[in-house]
């Protein structure tokens, strides 16, 4: 009897530990537990969100990435597209310069038909017949011909002359003289001499090509025909009226 009761006793202790035991391993179990869950329910920031505010949170981060992903083909896109504007420009660029040549050959071919006024630097070239040789039989050995104008002007033509007149008369590309005695008659107007042959130019180039040695100076003056050059910085010539 006294043995049963000695056991039963013992098994009471035992059922005692084990419920204590019990209780601690439920309670770090449940400390655990809620632990876990704190974790996983609070931000970084340490506040503590709800599901809704996560799932937000989540649709915000999607959104952002989609956001980001659309910024990027959107540059792309730009890229693209400046890469064309910087295509058009050029062509453009180079279109203008075309057309910036044409309407400078157009100037040069309207200056060249004596259709527009001009004005700049260049030169006065006068020839004059020479003086009376009463030694002389003919007196057409000392005065000036259509000839000797002609070499002056393809000179100054050569030499880069833009425009040339004859005592204010402009030529032009088709113009004509002819010599009719003591006068020449330049595109049916008369002139008689002295003969003053004004061209625009660049007034160093002009004289050295009409100075040279053994060239239209030199050849006119053995013509005994007086040959006088100035550079001038303030040539005007008007444009040619057509006839009607």
């Amino acid at each position: 009897m006294k043995q049963r009761k000695l056991k039963k006793l013992k098994l009471k202790k035992r059922v005692k530990t084990n419920r204590i035991i019990l209780a601690l391993v439920s309670l770090v179990l449940g400390f655990m537990i809620a632990y876990s869950y704190r974790i996983t329910e609070t931000a970084q920031d340490g506040r503590v969100i709800t599901d809704r505010q996560w799932e937000q949170d989540l649709n915000l981060r999607n959104q952002l990435i989609e956001q980001e992903e659309l910024n990027r083909t959107m540059q792309q896109e730009l890229h693209e597209k400046q890469e064309m504007v910087r295509e058009f420009e050029a062509d453009l660029a180079n279109e203008a310069q075309v057309y910036f040549n044409l309407a400078e050959d157009a100037e040069k071919y309207r200056m060249h038909l004596g259709k527009v006024k001009v004005k700049g630097p260049g030169v006065k070239v006068t020839l004059a017949d020479g003086e009376y040789d009463p030694m002389e039989d003919n007196i057409n050995n000392y005065l000036v011909h259509e000839h000797h104008v002609f070499k002056v002007i393809n000179e100054l033509y050569i030499s880069g002359a833009s425009a040339v007149a004859i005592n204010g008369q402009r030529l032009t590309h088709n113009s004509y003289i002819i010599c009719d005695g003591p006068v020449i008659t330049v595109d049916g107007n008369q002139h008689p001499a002295p003969f003053e042959i004004s061209a625009i130019g660049d007034p160093e180039v002009l004289v050295s090509a009409l100075n040279i040695t053994g060239g239209v100076k030199d050849q006119l003056v053995n013509d005994q025909i007086i040959f006088s050059l100035q550079a001038v910085n303030d040539l005007v010539m008007e444009p040619i009226i057509a006839k009607k």
